[in-house]
């Protein structure tokens, strides 16, 4: 039963917001069978943008790592070969991107909500997003363009990474009485055993 009530934490960034895709994000999610149990507009202060970044104590270390790889991928030098250095510097661009406007978050449960969502979403970098994801029909940016930029990556949207990361994620931007218990008519089909009752 756990797994049919996952929770998992999105947020509509700034430009999501900017560009009035709202309503087409929130569409997205809820014609899975996913249901909507929490909902805020948020102006995010920096100490806020910052724990939700670093709710993984080696989010600092892997993102910059993983900056490190890409530039060297590419034959380019990165800006450092220490990771926790590089993982500053995209800290400090992703606080400036999330403070920048208004956010739109949202908790949404269901039967692998975190897998669900993150495949309806697409690929942290727009550019190589599938088409049919939030992220590869609705944006054009790349992580080449926001590092000559220097800016984070405009990409609509944050999803969770896991369940875990959700958990923290969700008590770090919801109150639990923020948070709704309510059972959809469309539950019976995607939940119920049986679908007795159906017919009349």
């Amino acid at each position: 039963m756990a797994n049919k009530k996952e929770r998992t934490l999105v947020i509509i960034k700034p430009d999501g917001v900017q560009r009035g895709l709202i309503g087409e994000v929130i569409q997205r999610y809820e014609r899975t069978g996913l249901k909507l149990v929490g909902l805020k507009m948020v102006i995010v202060d920096e100490a806020l943008a910052e724990k939700h970044y670093l709710v993984d104590p080696e989010w600092k270390r892997k993102s910059g790592q993983k900056t490190i790889d890409s530039y060297l991928k590419k034959g380019l030098t990165p800006p450092s070969d220490d990771p926790e250095k590089v993982g500053d510097i995209t800290l400090g661009k992703l606080r400036k991107f999330m403070t920048s406007g208004p956010v739109v978050a949202m908790v949404w449960q269901g039967m692998h909500a975190v897998g669900v969502v993150r495949k309806i979403t697409g690929g942290t970098e727009p550019l190589t997003s599938d088409v049919g994801t939030i992220r590869g029909d609705f944006t054009v940016d790349s992580y080449e363009v926001s590092d000559e930029d220097n800016r984070a990556t405009r990409n609509i949207v944050h999803a969770s990474g896991s369940a875990e990361e959700a958990e923290k994620e969700i008590l770090l931007w919801f109150k639990p009485e923020e948070l709704l218990s309510y059972r959809l008519v469309g539950d019976a089909i995607l939940y119920d055993v049986n679908l007795d009752g159906i017919l009349e």
